[in-house]
């Protein structure tokens, strides 16, 4: 449901403010006259100045209405290479640069955005050295499909940014809309939690510590066959002066354990993540599923451990160790030959693709 409304809402923005935008349009959506990034950049402003009206979603303005929004232009001199900003509710421009910059404020809802074309003194585009120009603004926006879970709403707010690109000068000015979305913390929601979520949080802890005692416990065995290694290389060293060869040496270390050890960080994290989630604290779950997800795949290895308790499975399992040096290097020379392949068609086929021709 999270994967989905960003989705959907990212769409809809897209509707919204880019004038003329059809759907799977965004490697094409693209202006070739001053006419019309003029248009389109007046399009995108009204939208925005008008509040967000006519939409049927759930977002809205991020903060009190009536607040002011940040317009900002930037230009280069000595070489014509330079920026052009618009940023609404956001500082546009906060890294300090030595090129001029020039801001200028719009409060959302003025039914009257700045003019572009110098009638009003204040902002004028200058086609001849324009790099970019993007506008910046904040949504809120309520997912009410938890409710469908028995859970509260979660709310979020949108960083949308409108980014006219005239950095290649090729008389093309492609026009996007990115996204950036985060998870807040809900102020005064009126429709109270109908679900009860301590079940689930206490499952989340008990996992939690089984996880921590298992990766305690393992790390302990490790540590004890490392010793157990240090002292019978030091036994051999002194009583028959040998030294004992780096294969020996791993064979103290149980791989198993490492195994073992790796799953259980990765889910011990990966669940505390989820507890944050679940709190509307935190809001990765990108990293929270990577977490989770590669855990599960250690822990599904991790059984094949107990296949070697049976002789049939051992033997196939002894069998496949052996082969697994020479199967790494199989793999190393499959990848290095399709590396040389993906290079090759980057540089034979990348500048024809729209996608990487840059």
């Amino acid at each position: 449901l999270v994967v989905a409304f960003k989705e959907d809402n990212t769409v809809a923005f897209k509707h919204l403010f880019l004038k003329g935008y059809e759907d799977g349009a965004d490697d094409t959506h693209a202006v070739y006259t001053r006419q019309d990034l003029l248009e389109h950049l007046v399009y995108a402003l009204e939208k925005v100045a008008r509040g967000h009206r006519g939409g049927t979603g759930t977002s809205g303005w991020l903060g009190t209405p009536g607040g002011v929004g940040d317009t900002g232009r930037s230009w280069g001199h000595r070489g014509g290479t330079g920026t052009s900003g618009w940023g609404f509710g956001v500082a546009a421009f906060p890294d300090p640069s030595p090129d001029p910059t020039e801001c200028l404020w719009v409060r959302p809802g003025d039914p009257r955005p700045p003019a572009l074309d110098g009638s009003d003194g204040n902002f004028t585009l200058q086609f001849h050295k324009l790099i970019n120009v993007t506008v910046e603004f904040q949504l809120k926006a309520i997912n009410i499909q938890t409710l469908l879970n028995n859970e509260i709403p979660d709310c979020y707010s949108f960083g949308v940014t409108i980014t006219f690109d005239n950095r290649a000068h090729s008389g093309r000015v492609r026009i996007r809309l990115d996204t950036r979305a985060a998870i807040r913390e809900c102020r005064h929601p009126a429709l109270p939690a109908r679900g009860d979520n301590s079940f689930r949080l206490s499952f989340d802890v008990l996992v939690v510590a089984v996880c921590s005692l298992s990766l305690v416990l393992c790390a302990r065995s490790i540590a004890r066959g490392l010793l157990l290694q240090r002292e019978w290389s030091r036994f051999l060293r002194r009583r028959r002066g040998r030294s004992v060869p780096l294969s020996d040496r791993l064979g103290f270390l149980n791989g198993w354990y490492l195994l073992l050890v790796t799953s259980d960080l990765l889910t011990v994290l990966g669940t505390v993540l989820k507890i944050g989630i679940e709190a509307k604290n935190f809001s990765g779950y990108d990293v929270c599923s990577i977490l989770l997800g590669t855990s599960t795949l250690l822990v599904w290895v991790g059984v094949i451990r107990y296949l070697t308790f049976f002789q049939k499975y051992n033997i196939l399992i002894v069998t496949l160790r052996v082969a697994l040096p020479n199967v790494m290097r199989f793999c190393c020379c499959v990848a290095v030959i399709y590396l040389g392949y993906c290079f090759c068609g980057w540089i034979v086929l990348g500048p024809h693709h729209v996608k990487v021709g840059s």
